[in-house]
């Protein structure tokens, strides 16, 4: 695979049936490519389709002529195999891709040229908007730097899915979501770096900085067990603290 190829590489890679070196260059190139990160998280989409297809699929016994019974689980193994060794890398390269789409300049494709400022967010950015507007929101904004952040939750059998809107900070910084229980303890929910141009800011000199930042994450807490959030720097500074 050389770098001109890499944008057609998405399919094979999300399938694994690239080798170990192509699959490197391709991961390399998934860090900093927009295009490729969103249609990674649509085709990531299809293994419980084809797992239903699996369910679904005619047997001998509704239809007279068909492959052996153990081809699809064949294939589906050998895809699966080909994947395990990889798929806890894969998904913290698409959780790092969630902030560099949602949280920076973004890039998308376009029949005729655009500025920078003209772009649309990609699907990925519009699905996170999309959880934060959805879940149970509270907001606040920090009396000493003047940070603005609200927290979008969400009850989940594992804990709550938390997406945080984060206004008016500039950077660069490097910062953490924080969700403290009523008893006490504390759980990260996410992490992300803030440019020297910042977030949210009214007066910013591009349109991607006046946006506020989107950050998806989840914590181990029950959304009842819950008693606050806070918003760091990683140097300890406290920018923001919402209760819930």
């Amino acid at each position: 695979m050389n770098p001109p190829t890499q944008h057609t590489d998405v399919g094979a890679y999300a399938l694994g049936v690239l080798d170990a070196a192509d699959a490197d260059r391709f991961e390399a190139h998934l860090v900093g490519c927009h295009q490729c990160a969103a249609e990674l998280e649509e085709l990531m989409g299809l293994s419980p389709v084809l797992a239903e297809f699996k369910q679904s699929a005619p047997t001998p016994q509704t239809i007279t002529a068909v492959p052996g019974p153990g081809l699809l689980d064949g294939l589906m193994g050998e895809v699966a195999a080909t994947r395990r060794g990889r798929a806890r890398r894969r998904l913290f390269l698409v959780a790092a891709a969630v902030v560099l789409i949602v949280g920076g300049p973004v890039a998308a494709l376009s029949l005729k040229p655009q500025a920078p400022e003209e772009k649309p967010a990609p699907p990925l950015a519009n699905a996170v908007r999309a959880q934060y507007a959805a879940g149970e929101k509270v907001n606040s904004v920090d009396p000493d730097t003047k940070v603005s952040a609200g927290v979008s939750m969400e009850a989940r059998p594992w804990g709550t899915q938390v997406v945080l809107e984060l206004a008016n900070v500039k950077g660069p910084l490097t910062c953490d979501l924080v969700a403290v229980g009523k008893d006490g303890k504390r759980q990260t929910v996410t992490t992300w770096a803030v440019p020297k141009g910042g977030y949210g800011i009214p007066d910013g000199a591009m349109k991607w900085n006046r946006e506020p930042l989107y950050a998806a994450g989840g914590a181990g807490f029950n959304r009842g067990d819950i008693d606050h959030f806070e918003i760091n720097t990683q140097d300890g500074r406290k920018l923001a603290k919402v209760d819930v």
